[in-house]
């Protein structure tokens, strides 16, 4: 008996199944460009009728599955023109997509229902896009488009002010971001120390950053990832653009290899400042230059290959004493295949290298450090329905880390050669993550990634007899320990493994068509640390593994958010507030010595670290006036308690502001469109002041006023401010011209603000009382870059 109930469960649930199969089919495909045959990322694809949809993933394609019928299928992306077509679904489909851009006057499509109101149900939250013709609008110094600076406009994003490296998001370091560019990390995001950025705004497609609830997918930094992807390259026809500015120029060149099956991109950026220093007889060098290349070929419906890479250095020269070249330099081989109409992956051999070189004639040596990895990883996006996607896969990466290698610049030279300790490691991680609509009013983001960080051996390791810093009780300070014994591992032995669970959980409540609320949950661990007693990172910072005395970072993110879309959509509202909290953050003891130190596990103790905030976003999305307004108001704080009783750890334990601690942060960023000839876009910013430290006191001491600091951070620079404006003129004369034209006139802080960069504390000579000293880098800048485009 019970032998026939169960085979007649079976055969039910057999019967079910098959019949649900019958009437449910997939549509699936690729959405490009229809002038250059680019993929399209984040591109909805609705159905209106049944209030569901779904966006292409990072290569433009896209998977629904639909009950038995005929619908109407709605295409639709920011700057295009919307596609509806009928489509009979008896039968599981592929239709690939072009869209147009807006420019082109198509016929007008009239759509009932808003299908961007979609992204309100969508649970993934504290994420922002920026489209490269929005990066190119925004005025920055000196005139040149720039993707950091750009994002410095967003909520919970700042940085260390004019001339500084790196971003800080939601008050995170500026090495606890993951940059990733087509896949591959970038360790230093910079040019002339903070004035450019290393990405050319002309080669990028998609700019993305997550600063919470961030999938599953990601890991190994804690406060941000932030994903940018190159154009493909034009497969229909050559086209050619570029532009020249005041310091730099830049030209990019794409085309078919194979017309609609295979073409080629590559671009080039420098800058020549440098070259008019001699005019004004200073023997000075400053440039940097770079070079972006991909190259893409459709082997057939199923399998694409890219072959992606970037190249960049910065030079910077006093005379022929001293020279100091620095840059990144990866490669990405990625293979994409389809193996059903539900079942997408990508499969990614990466290659990165970051690169800092120094030499010092007038001493006589030649200093270069760095840190290379290998990467591979496999990932898989599984449209098992509409309601219900499954990411999974895996990701492993080598590490080797060069501290520093000394070598005499020539043979007069006194110097012996010397190589730090280099030190090896390897990341391994497997992840699954599920993106899962519940109800028609509930929507689920959830996963799970675990992580295992192997530090592995090396030359030479020290041994202590307690640990590598001590506290002397009788000074009342902290010191380095001595060794008490060196040990020899070999490669393959294994000094120190981590293992992390990782949960991320994110949901989306929808009260209406254009209100929602959501909530995040992220748990992340960092294994690698950014050596730098500075507020902004320098190319002399070296990175170094968790290991025997150094413990990786973890982070506990909450967030709540409220959403709205606004008068149809013409305006929408977000904000958010969080919470982090982060263990194992690393501090250094007072006189700390971070350059060249063999031993750094002597100046380093593992501290911890808060943030909190407010974020709100307003942003106007239709008419010729668009733009947005961003406030943050948050803390964060950092602090080091001692390890026993007795101890009391840094800054006597107590919680300090860190270095990017900004209480307020406003941005407000507008574009005008007057005409077909001109355009017009201003952003101001203000910030509270950057925390940091001023003399407290002065005591006399040889006939000398030494001042006196108290506790770390404990001061702030003014508040920063400045507004920016720049018009864009297309001459008319670009109508019915291959070759297209366009000037961009700019001013960078109209109103010649001197903000302070650092202030710094002298003597004054005729006094002899200690002054504090303003440093300023920019005041008003005005210039003037043009473009061009056929």
């Amino acid at each position: 008996m019970k032998k026939n109930i169960r085979l007649l469960l079976f055969l039910l649930l057999f019967y079910s199944t098959c019949i649900f199969s019958q009437e449910r089919f997939t549509l699936s495909g690729t959405i490009t460009e229809l002038s250059s045959n680019e993929t399209l990322i984040g591109v909805t694809v609705a159905v209106p009728s049944l209030s569901t949809g779904v966006i292409t993933n990072e290569y433009g394609f896209y998977s629904i599955t639909l009950p038995k019928g005929t619908y109407e299928i709605l295409i639709s992306s920011l700057g295009y023109q919307d596609i509806v077509k009928q489509v009979e679904l008896s039968v599981n489909q592929k239709i690939n997509f072009q869209l147009a851009e807006d420019a082109q006057q198509l016929e007008e499509v009239v759509v009932t229902e808003d299908v961007e109101k979609l992204n309100i149900r969508k649970p993934q939250m504290s994420v922002n896009t920026l489209s490269a013709e929005t990066i190119k609008n925004i005025p920055v110094i000196l005139g040149e488009a720039d993707i950091i600076k750009s994002i410095l406009l967003l909520p919970g994003v700042s940085n260390a002010g004019e001339g500084s490296s790196g971003f800080n998001v939601r008050g995170g370091a500026a090495d606890q971001n993951l940059i990733l560019l087509d896949e591959a990390t970038i360790f230093n995001s910079s040019h002339l120390f903070g004035f450019f950025s290393v990405f050319n705004p002309d080669a990028i497609k998609d700019v993305k950053l997550y600063k919470g609830g961030i999938p599953s997918r990601y890991g190994g930094r804690l406060s941000s990832v932030l994903e940018i992807f190159q154009k493909e390259g034009n497969s229909k026809n050559y086209k050619v653009n570029g532009g020249i500015g005041a310091v730099a120029s830049r030209l990019l060149v794409e085309g078919p290899i194979i017309k609609d099956q295979a073409a080629f991109l590559i671009g080039g950026r420098a800058s020549y400042a440098h070259l008019f220093l001699p005019l004004f007889d200073v023997d000075n060098t400053a440039y940097f230059y770079d070079l972006n290349t991909k190259l893409n070929f459709k082997l057939n419906e199923y399998n694409n290959i890219y072959l992606s890479g970037y190249f960049g250095r910065d030079v910077f020269g006093i005379s022929d004493s001293f020279v100091n070249i620095y840059g990144n330099a990866v490669i990405n081989f990625r293979w994409n295949h389809l193996f059903s109409d539900k079942l997408f992956s990508n499969l990614s051999l990466i290659y990165s290298d970051y690169y800092y070189g120094l030499k010092l004639d007038f001493v006589g040596f030649k200093w270069n450090s760095g840190i290379q990895n290998f990467n591979l990883k496999y990932d898989f996006k599984h449209y098992l329905s509409n309601s219900f996607q499954l990411n999974y896969g895996v990701n492993n990466i080598y590490y080797r880390f060069n501290p520093g290698k000394i070598e005499p610049s020539d043979t007069d030279s006194g110097i012996i050669e010397d190589q730090l300790i280099q030190k090896y490691a390897n990341e391994l991680a497997v992840y699954v993550g599920v993106e899962q609509e519940v109800t028609e009013k509930l929507s689920l983001q959830y996963g799970l990634r675990l992580s295992n960080f192997l530090r592995l051996g090396q030359d030479e390791l020290n041994l202590y007899q307690n640990n590598p810093v001590y506290f002397d009780p009788f000074l009342q300070i902290y010191k380095e320990a001595e060794p008490v014994d060196v040990e020899k591992p070999k490669r393959k032995e294994q000094l120190a493994s981590f293992t992390n669970l990782e949960p991320r959980l994110a949901m989306a409540y929808t009260f209406d068509p254009d209100n929602s609320i959501k909530a995040s949950y992220t748990r992340m661990a960092q294994y690698l640390h950014l050596l730098s007693n500075t507020s902004s990172p320098t190319p002399l910072d070296v990175w170094t593994p968790s290991g025997p005395f150094i413990k990786p970072q973890l982070l506990d993110q909450y967030a709540l958010g409220y959403f709205r879309n606004i008068n149809n959509g013409k305006f929408s509202l977000e904000t958010e507030v969080f919470y982090k909290d982060i263990q194992n953050r690393i501090d250094y003891i007072d006189g700390a010595n971070l350059i060249a130190n063999d031993a750094i596990e002597q100046v380093i103790l593992n501290g911890q670290a808060r943030a909190y905030g407010l974020e709100l976003l307003v942003k106007k999305n239709e008419g010729r006036v668009q733009g947005w307004l961003a406030y943050t108001l948050s803390k964060s704080e950092q602090r080091t308690p001692g390890r026993t009783s007795t101890e009391p750890g840094i800054n006597a334990g107590e919680w300090y502001n860190t270095p990017y601690d900004k209480t307020h942060d406003i941005s407000l960023y507008l574009n005008y469109k007057l005409n077909e000839k001109w355009s017009f876009n201003s952003n101001f910013v203000f910030q509270t002041g950057q925390p940091t430290n001023y003399p407290i006191g002065q005591f006399e001491f040889q006939n000398l006023s030494v001042p006196y600091y108290g506790q770390r951070n404990k001061q702030r620079l003014p508040a920063y401010h400045r507004i920016d404006i720049s018009a864009s003129l297309s001459p008319r004369k670009n109508k019915g011209r291959k070759l297209k034209s366009e000037w961009v006139f700019s001013i960078y802080n109209i109103y010649n603000r001197r903000n302070a960069a650092s202030i710094g504390f002298s003597r004054n000579g005729d006094t002899g009382v200690n002054e504090a000293v303003r440093t300023s880098i920019f005041g008003l800048v005005p210039s003037a870059t043009y473009n061009i485009k056929f």
